[in-house]
C-alpha cells in the first residue's frame, strides 16, 4: 500500500518511542490506556514531542465512563484543546454524545472551534451513537477530519459490514480509521475485504511490574485491575503491522 496510516495509541514515553521507531506514522497520545484513555499530561506530551517527530494527536477525555459531559467538563476539554494547540500538537481526538444517543454537536462545535484548524478525529464515542450513517454525514458537515471506529462492535472484524458501508458512504470525504482489535493479521483481512488504508492499534503487551513486595489485597484504582501489570507497546507488533501494510 503506497499511502497508509498506522496510528499507535500510546500512554507513555516508552510506548511512543517504541511505536515511532517501529514505523507508526502517527500517534494518538492519551493517559490511562487501561481504562480506555484520558487526556494526557502536558509534561508527557512535551517529552514525547522532543523524542518523536511523527504526528501526535491528543485524546481529549476528562474521565473514564460515558461521553455525556457536564458544562464544567466541556469547559475543561476546550481549555485543554487550546493548550495542546499552543504547544504544537498536530490534532485532537474528541467525542461527545447526548442522552438520546445522538452526537452532541453543540458540544462538538465548541471543541472544534477551540481546535481552530487542527486535525480533529472523532473517537469511538461514534461507536456508541444511535445512527452512525447520519452522524457520518454530520461529521463531514461540521468539519471533522477523521472517524475512529470499529463498526459499532467490540472488535473491528465483528463490525466489518458497518465499516464497509461507512467507507463507501464516506467516499474519501473523511478519513475512516479502523480500530479495536487491530494487528497485522487483522489489517490483512480488513484490507482484503473492504480496502481500508487507515488503522489504529496499541500493539501492547502486558509486562509484569518490577515490584517484588506486593500488597495483593489493596487496590489503588478500579477493583480487580492489577496494580502490577504494565501496558506497553511491543515493537514487534507494530513492525509486523508496518510490514503487512507495505505489501498491500
Amino acid at each position: 500500500m503506497k499511502e497508509y496510516i498506522l496510528e499507535a495509541c500510546v500512554d507513555s514515553v516508552e510506548s511512543a518511542v517504541i511505536a515511532t521507531e517501529a514505523g507508526a506514522n502517527r500517534l494518538e497520545l492519551c493517559g490511562n490506556l487501561m481504562i480506555g484513555g484520558t487526556t494526557p499530561s502536558v509534561a508527557l506530551y512535551k517529552q514525547i514531542r522532543r523524542k518523536c517527530k511523527n504526528r501526535i494527536h491528543i485524546l481529549i477525555r476528562p474521565r473514564f465512563g460515558d461521553f455525556c459531559y457536564t458544562e464544567n467538563e466541556l469547559d475543561i476539554m476546550c481549555e485543554e484543546i487550546k493548550i495542546f494547540k499552543e504547544l504544537g500538537a498536530d490534532g485532537v481526538v474528541i467525542g461527545a454524545l447526548s442522552p438520546n444517543g445522538s452526537v452532541n454537536w453543540e458540544a462538538m462545535d465548541r471543541m472544534i472551534a477551540a481546535a481552530d484548524g487542527m486535525w480533529v478525529t472523532m473517537h469511538r464515542a461514534f461507536d456508541m451513537c444511535k445512527d452512525p450513517y447520519l452522524e457520518l454525514e454530520q461529521s463531514i458537515v461540521h468539519g471533522i477530519s477523521c472517524i475512529l471506529t470499529s463498526g459499532q462492535r467490540n472488535h473491528c472484524l465483528e463490525g466489518m459490514e458497518c465499516l464497509k458501508k461507512l467507507i463507501d458512504a464516506a467516499d474519501n470525504r473523511i478519513q475512516i480509521l479502523i480500530g479495536s482489535g487491530v494487528d497485522a493479521k487483522v489489517i490483512a483481512r480488513v484490507y482484503e475485504e473492504i480496502g481500508a488504508n487507515a488503522y489504529h492499534m496499541s500493539g501492547k503487551e502486558v509486562l509484569d511490574s518490577e515490584m517484588q513486595y506486593r500488597k495483593n489485597n489493596v487496590y489503588m484504582g478500579l477493583d480487580g485491575l492489577s496494580e502490577y501489570s504494565i501496558w506497553r507497546t511491543k515493537k514487534e507488533n507494530i513492525e509486523a503491522a508496518v510490514a503487512v501494510l507495505g505489501k498491500l
